[in-house]
């Protein structure tokens, strides 16, 4: 607001509209029990929805007002008293949501019971709580960037001691518990930016805007930021439970649709199978000692240059055959495509000319130099997409190929000097986190063109609605640690509170696992276990040391070696044993993973979530942070320490439950401990359900 200028609250069709001079705040229903909130200081509300791309449907609020008399000794002033005498509260009820505007302009939501869930933080009114407040600081800025049409952008609220916060998708950090944290709003390796929060007060919260920025759950404020933007936009739910709230925020931002039923298995992938032979060797040896599989991958520099989007002849000499033989094998060929254009791809200059690739405002335009000078090609632009889909369409798709692994998604560039970049969509600095959902769209899109169904792309990003374009979200090149394997956990919990539900990790880490080592064996049993109860079962990593080769060149390209083996029978004959059963517990679970997966797509369900999802009115649920559910009815207790046999897990409240290993069952609301030998997960199901899990 205009600190100064005359105030104006008003009802227009079925919003509510806050008028301050040039700025103009909307409040308006959008969806079951959520209302959207959006303020410009331009004569025209920019039009873009970013995450909330399912219009929901019309609902109309029940808006009502009422007068106040605010006489008061506290407030001062003739200018005061001629706009502020009296006033109204507005009120917009959706639902089990009530949003409030005070006669000052303060925005505050309230539940059906009329509880706080939380309210705008303002420090620049005369009178608050009857003390003095003269710093001025305001709920929601837009500040002009001084010689453009674009702002700078604030959003705060208050903060409440007894509140725990989850969500806002991917950090490589210990905390599944987000109360406290400060969070960079932008993607990196490793790091995805999704910035939904689900509230224990009750309410779900989007940050509708894809701009570089920050939020921060500070004691004192929580703080929304964004460097560089055209308007204000969120989106805020109300419901009873999690699941509600999590179905309500879904409905508006998209829906995983239905998972393919070869992602329900086991995938095999390493850095990297070098040739069309070796995959095969490695897919038939698979066969032949009768384990499951259901996709092995094609890693990147399958290709001669960057760019190409096609197979190197000379190392993949018949694609369509190796595909062929793979289905016959029941295998699902998925093939990595990177953004990344070499100056020396045949492609690059018809995308240059057509502006199809991210451009700089300065310097030149080289994003990235490893392995050659590359640029980005701008999945922003549909011509762009559409170009890039083509070219994978005729030289992967016709052969069979349906599965791509989108890697490079954030996009990761080299440096991340994201004021430098421009897309066809706008300046990086306002929109470049909606990068990996549109460069997910181009495929997506495309093979909906060719007839597919049931979609999935293994994307290394994702932002907010990038789940209703069948995105597998992994999660990066994380090192090869039992401190890696424990941030996963709370990464994984906290993508699927985000609104993704499809997610994964390689299985032992991706940087420095070295196979002939005893410790990293330990810590690839236990991922391995952990895999299998996962949305997606996949194993992946370099495995240093790489093979020592000769520089290998073709048409004076270098080509990439390649790391240590990464098959299940690579460890060593006693963790093979271990490995192989948890194979066949993954199949064993095939059933109720479908399941799971279809409660995702129909109701926007995370398949792994924290015991709170579930046990919501239990107090512990909510603090308990190295557990989770898989689905509904299974409890996890992954082994994340080094040399541990045994750990403490507790069961939540509303529920008796079965330990998995030993058919021992237990009351809920216990804290237990349990035995974790080496070949054992802990694992716990609902006492009135069936599992043969060992």
């Amino acid at each position: 607001m205009c600190r100064g200028m005359l105030m104006r609250v008003y009802t227009e069709d079925n919003r509510l509209v806050i008028r301050s001079g040039t700025s103009r705040v909307w409040i308006e229903p959008w969806g079951e029990s959520s209302v959207r909130v959006r303020m410009t200081r331009e004569p025209e509300m920019d039009a873009n929805d970013w995450a909330l791309s399912e219009k929901p449907a019309e609902r109309r609020a029940e808006i009502r007002c009422e007068t106040v008399d605010t006489t008061d000794p506290w407030y001062r002033g003739e200018e005061y008293s001629a706009y502020h005498q009296t006033g109204k509260n507005y009120y917009l009820t959706n639902g089990k949501i009530t949003v409030k505007v005070d006669y000052e302009g303060k925005i505050s939501f309230y539940n059906q019971r009329g509880e706080l869930l939380t309210e705008e933080y303002r420090r620049d009114r005369n009178r608050i709580n009857r003390y003095c407040v003269p710093l001025r600081i305001e709920a929601k800025e837009l500040k002009c960037i001084p010689g453009t049409t674009d702002y700078e952008l604030y959003a705060r609220f208050e903060a409440f001691d007894n509140e725990r916060i989850y969500g806002m998708g991917q950090y490589q950090e210990k905390n599944l518990n987000k109360k406290g944290a400060a969070l960079e709003l932008c993607h990196r390796n490793s790091q995805a930016s999704v910035p939904f929060m689900l509230s224990s007060r009750g309410y779900g919260f989007l940050w509708n805007n894809p701009a570089v920025g920050s939020a921060v759950f500070g004691t004192n404020k929580t703080e929304w930021y964004a460097k560089s933007a055209k308007k204000l936009d969120y989106f805020i739910t109300a419901g009873d439970t999690p699941a509600e709230i999590e179905e309500n925020y879904t409905a508006a931002a998209g829906r995983a649709p239905r998972m393919p039923e070869y992602g329900l298995g086991y995938w095999q992938c390493k850095l990297r199978y070098r040739t069309q032979e070796e995959l095969l060797a490695v897919a038939r040896e698979h066969k032949r000692r009768g384990l499951p599989m259901d996709a092995i991958v094609i890693d990147f520099f399958h290709w001669t240059r960057q760019g190409d989007f096609k197979f190197e002849p000379r190392d993949w000499p018949d694609p369509e055959g190796m595909v062929r033989e793979l289905k016959e094998l029941g295998i699902e060929t998925v093939v990595s495509v990177w953004p990344t254009i070499d100056e020396k791809s045949e492609n690059y200059g018809e995308m240059a000319d057509k502006g199809y690739l991210v451009s700089a405002d300065r310097g030149n335009n080289l994003h990235m130099t490893w392995m050659g000078n590359t640029v980005f090609y701008d999945a922003t632009n549909p011509g762009a997409r559409s170009f890039v889909w083509e070219k994978c369409r005729d030289n992967y798709y016709r052969y069979g190929i349906r599965c791509f692994w989108l890697d490079e998604a954030e996009p990761e560039y080299g440096p991340y000097d994201f004021d430098n970049y421009r897309y066809y969509a706008g300046p990086a600095l306002q929109c470049t986190n909606i990068y990996p959902k549109l460069y997910a769209k181009g495929f997506y899109d495309g093979l909906k063109a060719e007839g597919e169904k049931d979609i999935l792309s293994l994307v290394r990003c994702a932002w907010a609605g990038s789940q209703k374009y069948g995105v597998l979200t992994w999660s990066g090149d994380i090192h090869s640690s039992f401190r890696a394997m424990r941030e996963q956990l709370q990464a994984g919990l906290n993508m699927g509170i985000a609104g993704i539900p499809w997610w994964t990790s390689d299985i032992g880490g991706f940087l420095g696992g070295d196979i002939s080592d005893g410790e990293f064996k330990e810590l690839l049993v236990r991922w391995f276990e952990w895999g299998a109860f996962c949305p997606v079962f996949r194993m992946h990593g370099e495995r240093s040391p790489w093979y020592e080769r000769e520089e290998e060149y073709i048409n004076g390209v270098r080509q990439l070696t390649s790391g240590q083996d990464n098959e299940v029978w690579s460890f060593g004959e006693d963790n093979y044993g271990i490995l192989k059963k948890y194979l066949f517990i993954r199949e064993r679970l095939r059933p109720y993973i479908r399941e799971c997966m279809d409660r995702a797509s129909e109701k926007g369900e995370p398949v792994m979530r924290p015991l709170f999802f579930d046990f919501s009115s239990d107090s512990r649920a909510w603090e308990t942070e190295d557990e989770y559910m898989f689905g509904p009815d299974i409890l996890v207790a992954p082994v994340m320490e080094a040399g541990a046999d045994r750990r403490r897990v507790y069961l939540p409240k509303g529920a008796r439950w079965t330990e998995a290993h030993t058919k021992k069952t237990y009351e809920g609301g216990s804290l237990i401990e349990c035995a974790a030998p080496l070949d054992i997960i802990p694992v716990f199901y609902r006492a009135e359900k069936h599992f043969e899990i060992y």
